[in-house]
């Protein structure tokens, strides 16, 4: 009898755990970099002013490439509207009182894995456009500007989506059990 009861306790610990594993999401990963078009924004030091100003640079820039629904849109606006991204950010700077300048290029550029959600993007090469502010020796700033997955909060942070927390019901009410 009690062989019983620890079998069937050990059997419901099982299924407990499994359905609580489930509950959690699965990384999907993507296939390939393609129809990725990621943005790079490299501080020109590491001065808390300088890091500040990356900051600036790429939230004036995000808004820009809003209206585009594919890569080919945000890769096309890029080349057709770079003298615009760039006195954008050229301006945010002087308001700043920083004469450094800014260098765009789009290219490919070699990036670590990152997560957004339940969504891999593994490491490897992808196109970017590099954002290079003055000499560019600071920390860089990144995330993948289509499909649009630089998310930043209200007070210019990126929000982390794996920080983001969700309830199940389901495994609420398994976990009260125990």
């Amino acid at each position: 009898m009690l062989k019983r009861f620890f079998t069937g306790l050990i059997l419901l610990l099982a299924v407990a755990v499994g359905v609580i594993n489930s509950a959690a999401p699965a990384k999907s990963v993507l296939a390939s970099s393609e129809g990725v078009l990621r943005l790079h924004v490299i501080a020109a030091s590491d001065s808390d002013e300088d890091q500040s100003a990356k900051l600036s640079v790429r939230d004036a820039i995000l808004p820009l490439f809003e209206r585009a629904e594919s890569y080919d849109d945000a890769r096309a606006f890029l080349l057709s509207h770079g003298d615009e991204i760039q006195k954008t950010a050229e301006a945010v700077l002087k308001d700043r009182g920083l004469d450094y300048g800014v260098q765009l290029s789009l290219g490919t550029e070699t990036f670590p894995d990152r997560i957004y959600g339940d969504l891999l993007f593994p490491a490897g090469e992808y196109d970017a456009l590099c954002v290079r502010i003055g000499p560019a020796e600071g920390h860089n700033w990144w995330c993948v500007l289509f499909p649009p997955l630089c998310i930043v909060s209200e007070t210019g942070e990126e929000v982390d989506l794996d920080e983001i927390e969700t309830e199940s019901w389901i495994v609420n009410l398994i976990r009260s059990m125990f």
